[in-house]
């Protein structure tokens, strides 16, 4: 795997990368007990893969294209958006840009170029083909960037995507996260290629497999694809290999398909320290120092969900908007429909 051997960074941005991992961690840490106490309907953890999408988000420039699936906290937060704009989404708020209608970790922004996910495997892969194609058609230098898992590795989507971007040398970054987990399946039974970066030898582009939770070797090996997308060069598939430490999701329980031993292994990997003892080596920081960090990011955490907590639903009235420019008839009857049903108190504004 690619590794680099020295800092990719100086000490001082490296410093606000470690922090921006150990806030994911915290949101991670946060989510998942307030789903627990009945809080959050739902949550997709990330914990491990914080140096695989941090990584990744920190090599990218503002302009370029994501296309997520559903666990990259960590980009998202990279990428500049607002803890509280997460979070009421999260909570499918009054404040959430989506107006609750998305499930909690699908979230998406127009603004920052963060495409909304959905949790059909792989169809980000074939979004992100066709975004970064027109951009390059519209004379725009940036690239695109599908996040996906090594079960989509074995979609249809992502042959089709690669496909097509390897035949007209599509500014794409197939970024894969090999967590190691299908959800419930190891990766050695979805396919049997000996790595998934050698995937990419089909379709006439580079693959590259590096160490994702090592931050440097995933923001190289993103840096020089990005360039090399830019020349025109066509698109580049990585492989992180990384960890998923918690469960698939909230409605997982990972201790039914995998062992203890496992866990503790990839934990002896963690991301996070790992970046931490580097900096504490090299004496930019101290163990005090991430301490205080620790404190810092769990109180921003804190304070976040509870501003998040005090929004209200949604306007039930919200329902009707966005469907036409103008309601048509059968429409307009639902409407009157649903504001008798709001007088009567069958439905609760």
């Amino acid at each position: 795997m690619g590794q680099m051997e020295g800092p990719s960074l100086p000490d001082t941005e490296l410093l606000k990368v470690l922090r921006t991992m150990s806030l994911g961690r915290a949101v991670d840490e946060r989510c998942m007990n307030l789903q627990r106490q009945g809080r959050l309907g739902f949550y997709v953890p990330m914990e491990g893969q914080e140096g695989a999408q941090i990584g990744c988000g920190w090599a990218l420039e503002k302009g370029d294209w994501i296309c997520p699936a559903y666990r990259e906290m960590g980009v998202a937060l990279t990428r500049g958006i607002p803890l509280s704009t997460i979070l009421d989404q999260l909570f499918g708020n009054s404040a959430d840009l989506s107006k609750g209608r998305q499930m909690p970790n699908h979230y998406g922004w127009r603004d920052h170029r963060f495409v909304s996910a959905s949790s059909p495997i792989g169809t980000q892969i074939i979004h992100a083909v066709g975004l970064a194609y027109a951009s390059r058609y519209k004379g725009e230098k940036v690239i695109s960037v599908p996040f996906f898992g090594d079960g989509a590795t074995s979609s249809t989507d992502f042959h089709s995507g690669m496909n097509f971007a390897g035949v007209y040398k599509a500014p794409v970054v197939f970024f894969c996260q090999n967590n190691q987990w299908a959800i419930s399946l190891p990766r050695e039974k979805q396919t049997k290629s000996t790595t998934l970066a050698m995937k990419a030898n089909a379709y006439g582009f580079p693959g590259v497999q590096v160490d994702g939770n090592d931050f440097h070797a995933v923001y190289s090996a993103v840096k020089d694809a990005r360039t090399r997308a830019i020349r025109g060069e066509g698109p580049t598939l990585i492989e992180a290999v990384t960890y998923r430490m918690g469960p698939h999701s909230t409605s997982d329980d990972p201790r039914r398909y995998r062992s203890s031993q496992e866990l503790a292994t990839w934990k002896a990997r963690d991301p996070i320290e790992r970046l931490k003892e580097e900096l504490v080596t090299r004496g930019a920081l101290t163990e005090a120092d991430f301490d205080k960090m620790q404190e810092e990011v769990r109180a921003e955490v804190a304070q976040a969900v509870q501003q998040a907590e005090k929004v209200g639903p949604p306007e039930p009235r919200t329902l009707f908007e966005d469907v036409w420019a103008r309601p048509i008839p059968q429409l307009q009857e639902e409407i009157q429909e649903f504001e008798e049903l709001l007088k009567e108190g069958v439905i609760r504004p």
